[in-house]
Parts: C-alpha cells; structure tokens; sequence
C-alpha cells in the first residue's frame, strides 16, 4: 500500500524535495545560449516563416456613417494578446486608429494594401474579400 505524504500541522519543518534537484548533476548538451552568455555570437538561422492559415481583408462602409473601415477576419489559433499586438502595429504603419470587436480587427480607412503587407511579415495568408 502507498504511503501517504502528510505535512506537519505543528509548525515544523516542511520536508520537501526539488523536483528539478536531478537536473544540476545531469549533462545537459550545450546550445547558443551558452555562447551567448560567454560573449560570443551565434548565427541563428533565419527560420521560415510558416503558413499560420489564412485571413480575410474586408473595406466596409456599411452602418457607419460613410466611413470606410478595414476588417481583417478569420483567424484561427490566435490569442487577444497577439490580435492587440498586430492591430496595435497595424494602426502605427498606417497612421490611423482602430480596435477590436468580436475577434475581428477594425482599421479606420480603406487600409488593405498596408495591412495585407503587415499580415504577410506575420506569416498569415491575407485574401482580399467582398468590395
């Protein structure tokens, strides 16, 4: 039968083990981390930029007063945190204001070319859609 572990209630000593205390003794194999920490350079490969699925470029002016707005839709397997950071980038290159709503990023203006190219460098497949 299992021994159970139980911790002291009297306020004594906690025995307790680190699980990563196996790790200091063992020969790890040595990266460019270790180069780097020694002050040397390391040529890291550029990686290609994989296919992170594809996207759709949306111009609507519909329902907003005749404003043209840019939608970019369909991302799949993103967080908020990344849909922020690529809008924030977004509004930067093109000098214009936008948010976030319903997964979608919104864009001010009619914005697809900048935004097709900021998409591309991110490694998503933007399609332009509807008009």
């Amino acid at each position: 039968m299992k021994e159970k572990k139980r911790l002291p209630t009297d306020g004594g000593p906690i025995a307790w083990t680190s699980p990563f205390a196996a790790l200091k003794d063992a020969q790890l194999p040595t990266g460019s981390l270790d180069r780097l920490a020694n002050g040397q350079s390391a040529s890291v490969p550029a990686l290609p930029k994989k296919n992170r699925g594809r996207v759709d470029i949306i111009r609507q002016t519909a329902h907003r007063g005749g404003k043209t707005v840019t939608v970019i839709t369909g991302f799949v397997g993103i967080g908020q945190a990344e849909k922020e950071a690529l809008a924030k980038q977004m509004q930067k290159v093109c000098g214009a204001g936008g948010t976030i709503k319903d997964g979608r990023i919104e864009i001010q203006g009619d914005q697809r070319e900048a935004v097709a190219r900021i998409l591309v460098e991110a490694g998503f497949r933007p399609v332009f859609a509807g008009g």
